[in-house]
C-alpha cells in the first residue's frame, strides 16, 4: 500500500496499491538459425527478446503471441514456459514481472521489425549481442532447457 485517497462519490478512503506490472517475453527459436532478437527504438536501447506489457483483459498467452506478431511480424506457436522473472531491478523504468514463453515461428521467412522495433533478426545462442533487461539470463535458462532436452533424448535412444 502506498496511501489512500477519498472516493469522489462517498468520501470513504480508497486504498492505493503499488504493484509490479505484468509483461511477457518470447523466445522464438529455430534450431538452425537461433533466437529472434529485436533492436529497441525506445529506452532502454539495445537488443532484446520480443515482448511487452499485458493488456487488461488479455491472457498471458495471447499477449505473447500478439507481442511476437507486433514486433517481428511472425506468427508463433507457444511451446512452453521458460520461466518467470521478477527481480525488482530487471527494468529500470518500473518493477515488472515477465512471464517468458518459448515458441516456434510458422514461417521464419517473413521476419521483419515492426511496432517499436528498429530491427529484428536471428542470433545463434553462442553469439548473442549485448542485451537489455535480464534477457541474457532468460536465454541462459532457455539454453539450459534445450541442452537438458537433448541430453534426455540421447540417453533415451
Amino acid at each position: 500500500m502506498i496511501g489512500s485517497k477519498p472516493c469522489p462519490h462517498c468520501g470513504n478512503d480508497i486504498v492505493i496499491y503499488r504493484n509490479p506490472v505484468p509483461t511477457v517475453d518470447i523466445v522464438i527459436y529455430d534450431p538452425c538459425q537461433g533466437v529472434v532478437l529485436i533492436k529497441r527504438n525506445n529506452p532502454p536501447l539495445g537488443w532484446a527478446l520480443p515482448g511487452g506489457f499485458v493488456d487488461y483483459g488479455e491472457t498471458l498467452e495471447h499477449a505473447a503471441v500478439r507481442e511476437a506478431k507486433e514486433e517481428t511480424n511472425l506468427d508463433v506457436v507457444l511451446t512452453g514456459l521458460v520461466g518467470v522473472y521478477s527481480m525488482p531491478c530487471r527494468d529500470d523504468r518500473q518493477h515488472t514481472i515477465s512471464i517468458t514463453y518459448s515458441s516456434v515461428a510458422c514461417d521464419t521467412r517473413i521476419l521483419k521489425a515492426g511496432d517499436d522495433a528498429g530491427g529484428a533478426r536471428f542470433f545463434k545462442l553462442g553469439d548473442l549481442p549485448d542485451l537489455v533487461f535480464d534477457h541474457r539470463d532468460i536465454l541462459q535458462d532457455f539454453s539450459a532447457k534445450i541442452l537438458s532436452l537433448k541430453t534426455s533424448a540421447s540417453v533415451g535412444s
